[in-house]
């Protein structure tokens, strides 16, 4: 098979450009955080501190260039079958590829030293953007709001154009708030409620598909209570977090038991149930840390609870969905590749090492440690997805 002939396959659906998309994103801007640590903590190389700064870059970077690739890829493609449509274009995804992989390279020049180029980068990854949201939009119109997730996906996605929009006029003004902001919005108004929503609509799903027996439970009323305190928390000052991070951590951890099967899983089953349960972990962690805030004005855990959520539950859950899409919408088995069970597993060593770090007294080298960690543990499990996304289905089938 020529070179020409495989990358054409990219086109086939829109999961297999933007997943790829995604993938190099994610390498690229694990690779120069990994290497802005290690210069920081141990003078390697040289490497300016790029502005704004690296590690609300670093922030940016992820909630709105890195994962963002993998959600357009995933809606993409199954927005359509959410509400029984047909299948997107096979091109659809292409500018919205093109915007975000070209608008996180021109980030990443700003970051090691092309200063001029973040502003023409965030330009490129709103273009691509709202693009990729004008097909979504056309479907979530004909749907009516019928379909609740399709619905909660587009409002998040909505809310990242917003956030997107708040990074450009603080790169023009620099208006420190509007950088807030933007973070904010990022994690509660756009990364966190896509997982959500995803998960409130998928993992019974898959439950029930591998697992004789099982009863998927989906009410509205927890996905619209998630989406409730997520707007809360974005509204609440820093005393009162705690108002919106008790209940997340209660109805985190009553989904999680409320849908754990109790028995033996398929690994790919499995992996979902893992990762999952970091959520309530994670919301476990913002708690303690806001009541003592609340209490006595001290910040006691730094970014572990927002590293739980990160890498923990966001890292977990990209691994175990996007090997299940993979492997499914390539005519392969629905199991778990022995590259992926590394990649899971390497995850929640990197994990615990980065919420240790803000526990230890040289917190910048075991920052580091964690960083380099993600690109060890990402790099061949990318490298597999890739070489699928460039080949044809395995079952001859089209897509």
């Amino acid at each position: 098979m020529s070179a020409s002939l495989s990358m054409s396959n990219l086109t086939r659906a829109p999961h297999r450009l933007m997943f790829f998309v995604g993938g190099l994103n994610l390498l690229l801007a694990m690779a120069w955080w990994a290497a802005w640590l290690i210069t920081a903590r141990w003078d390697v190389f040289p490497m300016p501190q790029p502005d704004p700064y690296a590690g609300r870059l670093h922030a940016f970077l992820m909630q709105y260039q890195v994962l963002p690739s993998f959600f357009f890829g995933f809606l993409l493609t199954v927005f359509p079958r959410w509400i029984g449509e047909p299948d997107l274009g096979r091109r659809v995804a292409w500018p919205v590829g093109a915007g975000l992989v070209g608008g996180q390279a021109l980030t990443i020049a700003g970051a090691v030293g092309w200063h001029a180029a973040v502003i023409p980068g965030t330009i490129a990854t709103l273009t691509g953007w709202i693009i990729g949201l004008v097909p979504l939009a056309r479907l979530v119109v004909r749907d009516r709001g019928k379909t609740w997730h399709a619905l909660g996906c587009f409002a998040a996605l909505c809310a990242g154009a917003v956030g997107l929009l708040f990074w450009l006029v603080y790169l023009v003004t620099g208006n420190e708030v509007l950088a807030d902001k933007t973070i904010r919005i990022g994690t509660f108004g756009l990364l966190l409620p896509v997982y959500f929503t995803v998960a409130h609509r998928m993992i019974p799903f898959f439950s029930a598909s591998a697992l004789p027996g099982y009863e998927p439970w989906r009410p509205k009323w927890a996905l619209g209570a998630g989406w409730g305190l997520f707007l809360l928390r974005l509204a609440l000052p820093a005393e009162w977090l705690w108002l919106s991070d008790l209940p997340l951590f209660l109805l985190a951890l009553l989904l999680f038991m409320r849908w754990f099967p109790g028995r033996r899983m398929p690994p790919l089953l499995f992996v979902l149930y893992a990762g999952l349960a970091w959520l309530p972990a994670a919301f476990a962690l913002f708690t303690v840390q806001d009541i003592v805030f609340a209490l006595k004005g001290a910040v006691i855990l730094g970014k572990a609870p927002a590293h739980a959520l990160f890498i923990g539950f966001f890292g977990s859950i990209l691994v175990a969905m996007v090997t299940r899409v993979t492997q499914g919408h390539s005519g392969r088995p629905l199991s778990l590749p022995p590259v992926a069970a590394y990649t899971f597993a390497a995850v929640q060593f990197v994990c615990i090492v980065r919420i240790a770090a803000e526990l230890v007294n040289d917190w910048l080298a075991w920052q580091a440690v964690a960083a380099a960690g993600w690109l060890i543990a990402f790099l061949p499990w990318i490298l597999w997805a890739m070489r699928i996304y460039i080949l044809p289905r395995a079952d001859g089938r089209p897509g």
